[in-house]
């Protein structure tokens, strides 16, 4: 089981709410309302981890180890939109969430193979981590730099926690896995290609609540995503590419296979579909 070394080794970084945040440091000359409402809208999204755990918990019903690692995702995840919004009810409490917004993008997801599940947020984990690092530097406030700060290395080490449970898969599906996570992969390390911003929460995840069933439709002001990246925090094509590039790195570890591009991994995807023995799968008939 990898869940009791994932509790040890995330309960040894844990920073707590009270001591770790530099509250002291507030200074209200370099905070703005139009930056407070951005924190606004990224603790409601944080909120959004309910309805992902609650899918998470149903689509994994058959993996115990999984969804025990749940109640330490969920926890984290829940405390970055905690501190956000104690951020804002200490100073800007005119911009604190209402339970009514926070409940808002609280909805179920419909059932997706957990496989290509799992490889998706292990992607937004890292772009959370590098939106948050880049949110941290556009920020001139103290304390919420640091708090940005705090939970980018949280959604890292969130990315790395995800990652153990890819190895698994593939320990014990093999190709199937390769390829979920191939095709995921290729997806979201095209991002410069897109439009969309790439995330979770902005991919639509109920048909019948279509378009209102993506996190970000159901916030007070569904387009500030794309504002935010694009105008305030910029997340330009530079930081994009980082983002790529973690990825395909991350699945030339994975997969023991360099990609460079997300069209060699995309050549790669289509080797597995076709079977045709690359080295991984060389690799894998040999073990």
């Amino acid at each position: 089981m990898l869940y009791p070394e994932l509790f040890r080794s995330l309960e040894r970084v844990r920073w707590s709410l009270e001591d770790d945040i530099p509250w002291d440091r507030f200074d209200g000359s370099l905070l703005s309302d139009e930056q407070a409402l951005t924190i606004k809208y990224n603790a409601i999204t944080e909120w959004a981890a309910l309805p992902a755990t609650e899918m998470f918990l149903r689509d994994n019903r058959h993996d115990s180890d999984f969804s025990a690692f749940m109640s330490i995702w969920f926890f984290e995840e829940q405390k970055h939109s905690l501190v956000l919004m104690e951020y804002l009810r200490r100073f800007r409490p005119e911009f604190v969430p209402t339970e009514a917004e926070l409940h808002a993008v609280r909805f179920e997801f419909d059932v997706a193979p957990p496989l290509e599940t799992l490889m998706l947020h292990f992607c937004g984990e890292i772009r959370l981590n590098h939106w948050y690092r880049r949110a941290s530097e556009w920020h001139t406030e103290p304390v919420i730099k640091a708090i940005y700060d705090t939970i980018s290395r949280d959604e890292a080490r969130h990315g790395g926690a995800y990652l153990k449970y890819m190895k698994r898969a593939i320990e014990q599906s093999g190709d199937e896995a390769r390829s979920a996570f191939a095709k995921i992969g290729v997806l979201m390390a095209s991002a410069r290609r897109t439009q969309q911003a790439l995330h979770p929460t902005n991919l639509h995840v109920n048909k019948a609540l279509f378009p209102n069933d993506t996190v970000q439709s159901r916030l007070p002001e569904p387009g500030w995503l794309e504002r935010w990246l694009d105008e305030q925090i910029r997340f330009d094509s530079d930081w994009e590419g980082k983002v790529a590039d973690r990825i395909l790195h991350n699945l030339s570890l994975l997969f023991e296979r360099k990609f460079a591009s997300a069209q060699e991994l995309n050549r790669y995807r289509r080797e597995l579909t076709r079977g045709v023995p690359g080295p991984a799968a060389e690799l894998s008939a040999a073990a």
